[in-house]
């Protein structure tokens, strides 16, 4: 694949236009919606949100085209490649170096438009996603991590029952930590994608995802979490007690084969989400890594601490090594997230990348805003900056969509060519 180092003139653009609402919204709001963990930021999220539905509107409206007669659509009826998921790190970069958890409470389909894209039908994706590229704004949620199954994914135990004689899917379970899952769940025609098992004995074979809709009888919000960091964004717990809903709300097919033929599209299906998701997490780190990268920069350069472009390596001081290799890394983060979006816009394979995306900005992240803090002393730890608040928004980006030891073992198997039992 050709490297490409120039922006799009549309992305520019968009760039520039996002730049500033973080500037000039996000960022003079940030400390206060991170000491109000649970007051929603509604009046600001109306200057963010244009940009957000633009973007997704696209991408969606993309996915809902129809092949005539089984055929696929020709060069005239797309364009060869679509820019939708550099769009969206330029974006979420721009919008997460403003604040991250505000930028996490954007009315969009989130994971769950992306789970439902990966596995779902060209019937539900028309029903899904058609509500979330037209009408008012509405939010996805992505229901996978329990309490005694975080990682460990085969763990789940929320269970999907078909009645047979109502032909409905019975959903029993408690899931945790589901970003968005209050509002997802809440407000009207947001939708959740459940991850249940059909067969816990198939372990993840007997895994599929279903799609409950808001206000859907049986599904309580239990808790809103407390938590480190992104604390503006709504992180919730969600019960499921006999939640039925219809028979074609099965993302996939809900056959399950135990004659020995070896099945996990349902994980697979999982795993297709997360290779679309991933780069945003990645290009999410990178927004709160340059914000307190470029701010400590700035801080000691008004110091009087510079960075000599001409003076050689062994005669710099000890700081300006620090920020030189705080740059180096921003940027290969940066690159590797690029990349994986570039190949999931050309129609490739990015599951390698987007997980060496995914580890690397999480790396990236934590370590840049420890650095600052510790660079900027007591100043940098006090409540006075938000180099302390960019630390703790830091940490979820290694946790969140696969930790990084988890995808760290996803990238060392898909090159050495091992197979999750070879490779644990």
């Amino acid at each position: 694949m050709p490297i490409e180092f120039a922006v799009p003139k549309s992305v520019q653009n968009q760039t520039n236009l996002t730049r500033m609402v973080a500037e000039q919204v996000m960022r003079k709001v940030s400390r206060h919606f991170d000491e109000h963990e649970h007051e929603r930021p509604w009046e600001y999220i109306n200057f963010i949100l244009p940009f957000i539905q633009q973007i997704e509107a696209a991408g969606l409206r993309r996915s809902l085209v129809t092949p005539k007669d089984g055929h696929k659509p020709s060069d005239k009826d797309q364009p060869r490649q679509s820019t939708f998921q550099v769009r969206m790190i330029h974006m979420i970069e721009n919008l997460s170096w403003g604040d991250a958890g505000i930028y996490l409470c954007i009315p969009a389909s989130a994971l769950a438009g992306a789970a439902v894209q990966a596995v779902g039908t060209p019937e539900q994706k028309e029903r899904f996603l058609h509500r979330f590229t037209h009408g008012e704004p509405k939010w996805g949620a992505m229901c996978m991590t329990e309490p005694q199954a975080g990682s460990d994914t085969s763990n789940i135990r929320t269970t999907a029952r078909l009645d047979a004689e109502t032909h409905e899917w019975v959903l029993n379970g408690e899931k945790i930590f589901v970003t968005s899952g209050s509002l997802a769940a809440r407000e009207s025609d947001g939708i959740l994608v459940v991850w249940a098992t059909l067969d816990r004995s198939l372990g993840r074979a007997g895994m599929r995802p279903f799609v409950v809709e808001a206000g859907t009888p049986g599904m309580t919000v239990t808790k809103l979490d407390e938590k480190l960091g992104i604390r503006a964004s709504d992180t919730a717990a969600i019960v499921f007690q006999d939640c039925r809903i219809p028979y074609d709300n099965i993302l996939g097919s809900p056959e399950l084969k135990k004659s020995g033929v070896k099945t996990e599209k349902g994980f697979k299906g999982a795993m297709k989400t997360f290779d679309s998701s991933r780069p945003w997490v990645a290009a999410s780190a990178m927004g709160i890594a340059r914000a307190a990268f470029e701010f400590t920069r700035d801080t000691l350069a008004e110091q009087g601490i510079h960075i000599p472009t001409d003076a050689p390596y062994h005669q710099l001081s000890a700081v300006q090594r620090d920020l030189l290799d705080m740059e180096a890394q921003l940027k290969a983060g940066w690159l590797l997230t690029v990349r994986s979006a570039a190949l999931m816009d050309a129609g490739q394979s990015n599951s390698l990348e987007a997980s060496m995306a995914k580890v690397k900005s999480g790396k990236v992240v934590t370590h840049i805003t420890q650095r600052c803090v510790e660079l900027l002393g007591p100043l940098g730890y006090s409540r006075e900056l938000l180099v302390e608040k960019w630390m703790r928004d830091a940490k979820i980006n290694d946790i969140y969509e696969g930790t990084g030891q988890i995808n760290t073992l996803i990238v060392a198997r898909r090159i050495l060519g091992y197979s999750r039992n070879e490779l644990k």
